[in-house]
């Protein structure tokens, strides 16, 4: 370990290094205001505190987190127990998920029942876990696999359409032919020949099988009924002892052609079986907050005549009401004249709306039932005798959504949850505009302007660069493409003996929409040392720290409140934000080039992760995980001609041609990951582990002015390019332990380290294959300021702190000490002189780093210069101005100093820099 290591670090342990892979046994808040200062137990020596990010909630269906551990404090076998702060044991799953390079834990990963006991906080430490009472039982056979909770015993086959053929309670099936379905048509317009499609399963694999949680995956495709296989999916189905529940994270890739293949609905379905009488049969549906909205299949309040108080309490509470021959008899001999209701749907065909109505059964009217704003995406049905709730996380975020349920009058009710509403407008993903122009060679006809000059040269590129420079998009014709990215969407379900309480409903209502989430401490997290040194908890200890700290805090309850103000919801782009504002509108710029959707552009999650890391934060920890949920789906490409790469920032998510590793890079991941355990997220990270092979088909300077590479050629640049790389390999080291990753890191930071002009040369001649990094020995004249925007400072750091790789260090010193020095500074040490990064406030933290490095208050003091120097927002106001009346659509809250750009940059360079050296930035 290098000297960052004596100064910060627990010394290193020796301990037996093994793969990361393997198992250890064992077990809406729309205000934005001044943040309430959190308070977390004090910390203990040799455990660890977790506790829930919004407070101790009220259901749970199975929960799973993340712990980092320091350095050599736990040896890979360990196991861990987990107790409650009275020190009542807790049934506890435990697995690797990172180790550090000596072998000893980094991260491990947990989950909890949720029958666990009820705490705000729990403690975890070595030791023996406790065994649950109904511990996780699973069972395979050739044709399927079978998961025994203790509770339900679920059926999975190996093929086929069903991922789930039967959920049984007691030996009575609640749940059959779980399926995916959905159709599609030629066109978007009415009239447009429709396709129907199923689910096709192609491998099922176990990859928990308890004692707490088993994770069952199911990867297939999608069958149309003409026999095509299409739009590839993952299913994961996780399972708790004791629980009735199952969680269903469905992914799906959108693999057709935008232009002919237009999605009109996309669901899960299936049946639950109906043996109760029909004024035993109940459906129910969650509305906003704690409403629910129930009725029976066959209704007996508000008859003529009386069916009596008994009768009408049970059946409005759900339970089976007293026999039919105890009933007035003229209620029960004209039962059969009372309608029964058999389908019923609640469609959100936005953010702020939805609709409830039924009807008898199909080829009958509808009837509108009620409506409200922003339902929680959950339902029921079934009977006296049992049935199945379900859900669907971010629902009405996640719009155009609906819930059916069709048939409940027959002996098996059918249920679907539609992703994608089919009672909206299909799927339009086509790009956006049609080219104006910028894929026709020669000049434009009708474009000249008199006294205006629109000749643009007749070259490669030149039109679309100069394009660029009025809307700032990158065009390039197809490229704007859809085709390789995907979405997620969880499902919960619940498979009951008997119809639950409004009030047991509306829990799992609740927990549907706001999972819970245990989280360690920002003291823990801090102390493990886990992404890098540079960054601390917060300090108040002076006035220009205090000051710090209070534009950290407003910034994350701005996007807060923007998200929801803004309306950034919908099915394709729930979890982003916008990059920059439109003052004269009052609006982001949605619809101008690379103004629109941020897509990840300079480290906007790393700010919102960071800021989540050092003050425990619901909020930014919420915005931080809707962004990596989206990001990492519809930002990058999973299949296809630009599989693993991201797309930059546009008025559609795929929408520009810089297709770039900096986009997809695990950097931006690997948090949501180690905190989370989140298995998808987990997918993402293995599928970009050789994303650098990209380059050697897609150079991403092929369009710059006066670029000397071909645009065949296989380059990488020092700085965004393997910066992205090796945090793609460095985080498959760190998970698996493989010694293939750390030779990539290892030689390729030797190669930057070796090279005549370290982190300034200009790029390298790169082979994807053998990862062989050549430097091309050409004088650099300027230096980028993407270079450090995009995580580099920190990927360099932890390479720093994990790996001893001496002139690596050196180069990356002498980068952050001598890219904004003065030019005679700079002169004096490589002989040459070039144009700075500018940026000096983005800068800073690198200058910091190397004053940190070095024990230099002069790199210091430069450091806070530099910082305070502010180019980004030379406007900062920390409040909003209220925008209203005929001046807007709705009123907005505007604060049009805002740049996602600026907030990101100035965000990371204030939480790193007052890392680093806290006493230089007090004294300002």
């Amino acid at each position: 370990m290098k000297n960052i290591c004596r100064r910060s670090f627990i010394s290193a342990t020796s301990l037996l290094a093994v793969s990361a892979k393997s198992l250890v046994s064992g077990a809406d808040d729309r205000s934005a205001g001044t943040r309430t200062p959190k308070s977390y137990p004090k910390p203990v020596a040799g455990k660890n505190q977790l506790r829930w990010l919004e407070g101790e909630p009220q259901a749970h269906a199975g929960t799973a987190f993340g712990v980092a551990w320091p350095q050599g404090q736990r040896p890979a076998d360990t196991s861990f127990t987990l107790k409650t702060p009275d020190g009542a044991p807790v049934p506890l799953q435990s697995w690797t998920t990172a180790t550090w390079p000596d072998g000893s834990l980094k991260w491990t990963g947990h989950a909890l029942a949720p029958d666990a006991p009820a705490a705000d906080h729990y403690e975890i430490a070595a030791g023996t876990p406790a065994n649950h009472s109904h511990p996780i039982r699973v069972s395979e056979s050739s044709s399927s696999t079978l998961v025994d909770t203790g509770a339900i015993r679920c059926e999975l086959p190996h093929s086929g359409a069903a991922l789930i053929s039967s959920v049984t309670r007691n030996g009575q099936p609640i749940l059959t032919d779980g399926l995916l379905a959905g159709s599609r048509q030629d066109s978007p317009e009415r009239g447009a020949r429709v396709e129907t499609f199923t689910s096709e399963i192609e491998t099922v694999s176990v990859e928990q099988s308890g004692p707490v949680r088993a994770v069952v995956k199911v990867t297939g495709t999608h069958r149309t009924s003409g026999q095509r296989d299409w739009l590839p999916f993952s299913v994961r189905l996780y399972f708790h002892a004791g629980s009735e529940g199952i969680r269903m994270a469905h992914t799906f890739v959108f693999d057709g052609d935008e232009n002919k293949d237009f999605i009109s609905s996309l669901g899960v379905r299936f049946h639950v079986p109906m043996r109760d009488a029909f004024y035993d049969r109940h459906v129910r549906f969650a509305g906003q907050g704690e409403g629910i909205w129930g009725e029976a299949v066959q209704g007996l309040t508000g008859l003529r005549r009386d069916s009596g108080e008994e009768v009408r309490k049970a059946q409005v509470a759900g339970q089976k009401v007293p026999d039919i021959t105890t009933w007035p008899s003229n209620v029960s001999s004209r039962i059969h004249w009372v309608p029964t209701w058999g389908d019923f749907t609640l469609a959100q065909p936005n953010a702020n709306g939805f609709s409830l109505r039924k009807r008898t059964k199909a080829g009958q009217g509808w009837i509108p039932a009620d409506q409200g704003e922003r339902a929680n995406g959950f339902g029921y049905v079934g009977g006296a005798s049992g049935g199945v709730s379900f859900g669907m996380r971010d629902f009405w975020k996640l719009h155009p959504t609906q819930l059916d349920i069709r048939d409940a009058a027959t002996d098996a009710a059918e249920v679907t949850l539609w992703m994608w509403s089919p009672d909206s407008p299909p799927m339009d993903i086509r790009f956006y505009h049609d080219g104006l122009g910028q894929d026709v060679e020669g000049p434009l006809p009708g474009t000249d302007i008199p006294g205006i000059k629109t000749s643009v040269p007749d070259k490669p590129y030149a039109k679309q660069l100069d394009a660029l420079n009025i809307t700032y998009e990158d065009y390039e014709p197809g490229f704007g493409t859809p085709h390789g990215v995907a979405r997620s969407t969880d499902i919960y379900l619940w498979a009951h003996d008997a119809t639950p309480s409004r009030e047991r409903l509306a829990e799992l209502a609740q927990f549907t929409a706001h999972p819970p989430q245990l989280v360690p401490s920002p003291e823990d997290l801090h102390r493990a040392k886990v992404f890098s040194i540079m960054w601390d908890l917060p300090k108040r200890s002076t006035p220009a720290l205090s000051k710090l700290e209070d534009r950290l805090d407003w910034s994350v309850d701005f996007y807060h409140e923007q998200v929801e103000q803004r309306h950034w919801y919908g099915f394709w782009d729930y979890g982003d934000v916008m990059h920059t504002y439109d003052e004269d509108r009052h609006v982001w710029r949605y619809d101008i080039g690379g103004y629109a959707w941020d897509n990840s552009e300079l480290s906007s999650d790393m700010w919102l992760w960071y800021s989540f890391l050092r003050t425990g934060d619901s909020k930014a920890f919420r915005l931080a995980e809707a962004m990596n949920r989206h990001n990492r789906d519809v930002d990058i490409y999973h299949l296809g001609r630009f599989k693993g790469l991201g797309t930059r920032h546009n008025v559609q998510h795929w929408g520009c041609s810089a297709k770039q590793l900096r986009i997809s890079t695990a950097m931006n991941r690997r948090f949501h990951y180690f905190l989370t355990t989140d298995e998808r997220t987990g997918d993402v990270l293995d599928e970009v582990i050789e994303a650098d092979k990209a380059l050697g088909t897609l150079n991403p300077r092929r369009k710059l002015p006066g670029e000397p590479f071909t645009p065949e050629q296989s380059i990488m640049s020092p700085g965004t390019d393997y910066g992205a790389a090796v945090s793609n390999w460095f985080t498959a080291w760190e998970r698996t332990g493989d010694p293939k990753y750390r030779g990539w890191i290892e030689d390729t930071m030797r190669a930057i380290g070796n090279s005549k002009w370290g982190f300034f040369t200009t790029a390298f001649d790169y082979d994807p294959e053998s990862k062989k990094m050549v430097p091309i020995d050409e004088k650099p004249d300027r230096i980028s300021h993407l270079s450090i925007m995009f995580g580099l400072p920190a990927v360099c750091a932890e390479l720093i702190q994990c790996l001893d790789v001496p002139e690596f260090e050196a180069a990356w010193l002498q980068y952050c000490t001598l890219c904004n020095a003065p030019d005679e500074q700079v002169k004096e040490a490589l002989g040459i002189t070039f144009r700075g990064p500018g940026f000096e406030s983005s800068h800073s933290r690198i200058t910091a780093y190397a004053s940190y490095m070095k024990d230099d208050p002069s790199l210091a003091k430069r450091a806070v210069d530099a910082f305070y120097k502010n180019e980004w927002g030379s406007r900062v106001e920390l409040k909003t101005h209220r925008i209203d009346g005929s001046d807007a659509l709705n009123p907005v809250d505007e604060a049009a100093w805002v740049s996602t750009n600026d907030a990101a940059q100035w965000g990371l360079a204030a939480i790193q820099v007052s890392a680093l050296i806290p006493e230089a930035l007090s004294g300002k």
